[in-house]
């Protein structure tokens, strides 16, 4: 499993760092890489990052060097269940990037007006990249169950609830409107029908 958990964190590397990029420069011209504004939008991203990398990477290699697992955590079909979340988790963010076609970015930039999304995955839930990078990083923590991972868990669940609620959903609300407030009032955040706005 420790093994198995950084080549799938490394697949989810190409795919979000490489490829997603190679795809929105051939789309539109651009390459979607955009760099956070402020402190408050730097701590979400960094947060999100490190549990990322915490989980994906550091949890394994800690693994394999002989930190010990979480008491009663070690069970190998929780691990395996884990990982299948965690190749779960990458397959659905790297759909879920595609879903927003020319409006993606790889995090807001207050300047710009992209398209609002409510198609594809988004018609289930209004943030469905972050929803599979917590799967994706929830089955890590499965995967590999040590200290190193829970903190990288909770890492992104920080990171993520201050990326969605400090940063895009008020930018979102301010770029669209009365658009955004009829999909926020019929559209979960991260689950199907949890978290509509009122």
């Amino acid at each position: 499993m420790a093994w198995t958990a950084p080549a799938l964190f490394a697949v989810f590397l190409l795919l979000d760092g490489v490829v997603r990029i190679s795809v929105q420069r051939r789309r539109t011209g651009d390459s979607g890489v955009r760099l956070p504004v402020g402190a408050p939008h730097w701590c979400a991203r960094l947060a999100s990052a490190a549990g990322g990398v915490l989980a994906g990477a550091a949890a394994p290699a800690a693994d394999l060097l002989g930190m010990p697992l979480l008491p009663g955590a070690d069970r190998p079909a929780w691990r395996a269940a884990g990982l299948a979340l965690a190749a779960l988790g990458v397959a659905a963010t790297f759909a879920a990037q595609l879903a927003m076609g020319a409006s993606w970015r790889t995090t807001v930039d207050p300047a710009e007006r992209p398209a609002l999304v409510t198609t594809g995955p988004f018609r289930l839930v209004r943030h469905p990249v972050y929803t599979a990078l917590t799967l994706m990083t929830a089955g890590f923590a499965l995967a590999v169950p040590n200290a190193l991972a829970v903190v990288g868990l909770a890492a992104m669940l920080t990171g993520v609830e201050l990326q969605v609620r400090r940063i895009e959903e008020p930018c979102l609300k301010r770029i669209h409107g009365a658009a955004w407030q009829r999909y926020a009032a019929r559209t979960g955040r991260f689950l199907p029908g949890l978290g509509r706005l009122r």
